[in-house]
């Protein structure tokens, strides 16, 4: 592979640390990770990245007070969590909403969803903006059948959807003038624009915006710019988004910049987007950066892992301190079009990952004779017991103590003076202290007079934490129609090598990915991303012969839209692809799913684009398990997602040795049969031709892998980590009690029981389901007693076991595989209303399982 001629830096700037990937003339690979945050040393992390690897791979003096000279380097990659960070945190930049007359209160209200409804004190997220404005408009859509007489005087108009709309009221500017001096006296200079049917019409808006910037206002949002879709809530949170982080990264980048000869306006400075492609420095905005960082992570393992010669499909798992990332990819990237961060609801592509809080700082509990891991996490400061500054028990401490991580090859980092080794000692008297605790609760309340060793119980807590992490998983492939068996595991993040192959092995995978660069991914990911421009139009059409014309002609617009943005920013036309998309529903249902018609070509019912009915009654099956025949398809929004091809590669192949793999030392790993010799590896001193077998701890840099008895780990031609997973041996389940075995059971419980409900939202009609949550789903056992519930509305659980039970008394006998009982008799165990209850009893050969 031949190397560049200039410098090519790749960089995730994240919260705590700046991974720099770095690809020098040549060929050479350079890796640096550094603190975000160290005023002290540097103003930007970044910057100084840069300016440290030039300085070192050239031996010329590069100042930290001068400007760097660009000439050297040809492109920068970057992902941030500034925008991330200012949200989460609310230090984003002060904002004012305007809002069609009379629905000024509608962002504070939002919409009838009650997240974490088990809480005892709710607190309800704050809004974005200070101030609002109501704005003396009103456009309405003509509708035949509203029986209002039509005035002739009123002018008619046809939006962007096909759909007719009046306007009954322009926009009165001139009051709106004195509004807007008011709010600049003030010191705002954001604004938020959300008109009613603005994603159809938006003249009214764009009056506005023309107003607000010839008044000095810095920066204006336009609903029917950041994303013009047609439900004014979400529309309305996500302009409010744009608007209140926007100037945060434009304010990042004007500083990143600075750094920089000429300001970087010869060089190419691209930023990684929450959808997972690349967008130039100057089109980069706050409602889009959400997940810039992690979606790094997912475009590197997808390029990495996934084998196109022969597919099968991955779920990406980035473990770090805090939490656990989870996302799927099966040859093209799976993205959602509205999701929640800090409460606030933003509607633009985002790459589809599932966090959950359970990573390596995350804080063991004994609670209620159940095992409990986080979501409390030690975080840096005081960080875990072993870091020597005072802190809990975490699962850091759970691996130290089973032998799992070894402090010889840790950096001596920790201690008053900052020298010292991670402290085995203060976390073995911790566990046994909470070891204690534990084997006092069981003799005395459980009646059981079996101990625990400290060993024991660090394991039991890693299981735990293992089903905590498996639940995302099963959430993107099982609660949706996909064999999580049939996938491979692409683990990367600090943290994730010492739990991957029980992670696999739990849920049935059989292969794990370890890339080389794995403590860096989501840099390198940046460095073979492609550049991405998306063009989107609302549409409220029905799918049939009558809208193909339409559809095919918007298609073709928007089509032509993505290649002449990436035309200008130097892509050839073989370069470029495009791929069409349709947001579709059932009619009087409000799922949409964005279906391509990638591998469904057209027929003769179908637009000439493809068979988008066929993609997405297969899409429907599949996540829900039933269609609709008899029901429109409705088209919510037209979607053309461009790609500029970079054809950018930083993978080289090293040489075999030859020679068995050396072993660095032997040490002692405890496993669920004791403790092992474990011998201990260098991924550096590794070639293509070394086969391991487990058990083994392979050491990186940045990393530690653990590769469990009947494992076995190879490495690839390109120095990555494949591990072939074997059975464990399986431990018979008695009915006695185990508080170990119990707090993993309640996990997968809680999990089937949160895919059901899932799934009802997703598919209901009634906004008091698909809203408010007023449901609750539930497993039972075969005597009709609550398993396990998730988290719905509680008034709902004690009449279910009486339904479940009353229908056991009276049809037991009759019941088989296949039936469902549908009751809804306040006698027969309803609650204040004859709610419906639907019972599905489970069997398996031996009778009646669950239900």
């Amino acid at each position: 592979m031949d190397g560049p001629h200039k410098f090519q830096f790749a960089i995730d700037r994240g919260g705590t640390f700046t991974d720099v990937f770095a690809r020098c003339p040549g060929g050479k690979v350079r890796i640096m990770k550094l603190l975000s945050e160290d005023p002290a040393n540097y103003k930007d992390a970044p910057t100084e990245g840069i300016r440290r690897i030039l300085e070192e791979e050239t031996k010329l003096a590069f100042p930290r007070d001068c400007p760097l000279n660009t000439n050297l380097i040809e492109w920068i990659r970057m992902g941030t969590t500034v925008a991330t960070n200012a949200l989460l945190e609310r230090k984003g930049e002060r904002i004012a909403l305007l809002i069609t007359r009379g629905f000024r209160d509608l962002l504070h209200i939002g919409n009838q969803s009650r997240p974490k409804i088990f809480d005892l004190e709710i607190q309800m997220p704050d809004v974005l903006y200070e101030e609002v404005i109501e704005v003396q408009e009103r456009v309405v859509l003509q509708r035949e059948d509203c029986g209002l007489p039509k005035d002739p005087c009123i002018k008619s108009f046809v939006g962007s959807t096909g759909d007719s709309l009046e306007v009954w009221e322009p926009v009165n500017l001139e009051q709106l003038k004195v509004e807007l001096l008011g709010v600049l006296s003030r010191g705002i200079r954001s604004l938020a624009v959300v008109l009613m049917h603005s994603y159809t019409w938006s003249e009214h808006e764009h009056q506005i915006g023309e107003l607000a910037r010839s008044l000095g206002f810095t920066h204006v949002s336009l609903s029917s710019e950041v994303m013009p879709m047609i439900r004014m809530v979400p529309r309305g949170y996500t302009a409010c988004a744009d608007a209140y982080l926007t100037p945060c990264i434009q304010r990042y980048l004007d500083g990143f910049s600075n750094g920089f000869q000429n300001r970087l306006k010869d060089l190419q400075v691209l930023f990684m987007q929450s959808d997972g492609g690349l967008t130039p420095m100057h089109s980069f905005s706050g409602s889009r950066a959400i997940l810039s960082g992690p979606a790094g992570g997912v475009v590197g393992y997808a390029i990495t892992t996934y084998n196109h010669d022969h597919p099968q499909p991955v779920i990406g798992f980035d473990m770090g301190g805090t939490s656990t990332d989870v996302s799927r990819y099966a040859g093209e990237y799976e993205h959602v079009f509205e999701a929640i961060t800090a409460g606030i609801s933003i509607q633009a592509p985002q790459l589809d990952v599932n966090t959950v809080a359970a990573g390596g700082g995350s804080m063991l509990f004994f609670r209620s004779g159940l095992f409990v891991v986080g979501p409390e996490s030690a975080g840096a400061h005081p960080g875990p017991a072993c870091y020597r500054k005072g802190g809990p028990l975490t699962v850091t401490d759970a691996n130290l103590c089973l032998g799992r991580l070894l402090p010889d090859y840790f950096p001596r980092i920790f201690g008053p003076s900052e020298d010292q080794s991670l402290s085995k000692d203060d976390t073995l008297r911790m566990f046994q202290e909470l070891t204690a605790e534990i084997n006092l609760f069981q003799s005395e309340r459980m009646g059981t007079g079996e101990s625990l060793t400290v060993e024991e119980v660090a394991m039991g807590f890693i299981r735990v934490a293992n089903e905590a992490m498996c639940r995302p998983i099963r959430s993107l492939t099982q609660a949706r129609g996909h064999d999580t068996s049939r996938h491979v595991l692409s683990c990367f993040g600090g943290a994730g090598g010492q739990h991957a192959c029980a992670i696999a092995r739990s849920l049935g995978m059989k292969s794990v990915f370890i890339h080389k660069y794995g403590g860096i991914l989501s840099a390198f990911g940046m460095a073979l991303a492609d550049v991405v421009h998306e063009a989107q139009e609302p549409c409220s059409m029905v799918y049939n012969a009558n809208s193909y014309r339409y559809l095919e002609e918007h298609i073709a617009a928007l089509e032509k839209q993505c290649i002449e943005e990436l035309q200008k920013q130097g892509f050839h036309r073989s370069q470029i692809d495009s791929e069409p998309f349709l947001h579709l529903r059932y009619e009087g249902t409000d799922c949409s799913l964005m279906c391509s018609s990638k591998g469904y070509p057209a027929t003769a019912d179908s637009c000439r684009v493809g068979d988008f009915r066929k993609a997405f009654c297969y899409r429907y099956m599949t996540e829900f398990g039933f269609t609709i025949p008899s029901r429109n398809i409705v088209v919510d929004d037209i979607r053309v997602r461009g790609t500029g091809s970079t054809g950018i590669r930083c993978e080289s192949c090293i040489k075999p040795s030859g020679q068995p793999a050396r072993v660095e030392t032997v040490t002692k790993c405890y496993f669920e049969d004791g403790y092992k010799d474990t011998s201990v590896y260098l991924l550096q001193e590794l070639a293509c031709d070394h086969t391991i077998q487990g058990p083994a701890i392979i050491i990186d840099k940045n990393s530690t892998i653990l590769v469990e008895p009947n494992c076995t780990a190879t490495v690839t031609e390109y120095g990555d980590i494949q591990i072939s997973v074997g059975s464990e041996h399986q431990r018979p389940i008695g009915t006695e009690l185990d508080t170990i075995q119990l707090s993993i059971f309640s996990h997968r419980f809680m999990s089937i029981a949160e895919q059901m409900g899932r799934i009802l939202q997703r598919t209901a009609i009634s906004t008091n389901i698909k809203e408010r949550l007023d449901f609750s789903c539930a497993l039972f056992g075969p005597d009709g007693g609550l398993v396990s519930n998730a988290p719905h509305i509680p008034v709902h659980l004690g009449a279910m076991q009486e339904a479940v039970q009353f229908q056991l008394r009276n049809l037991q006998d009759d019941l088989k595989e296949g039936d469902v009982l549908l009751s809804n008799h306040p006698c027969a165990g309803g609650s204040h209303l004859p709610d419906l209850t639907v019972i599905t009893p489970s069997f398996t050969m031996g009778g009646l399982t669950n239900l």
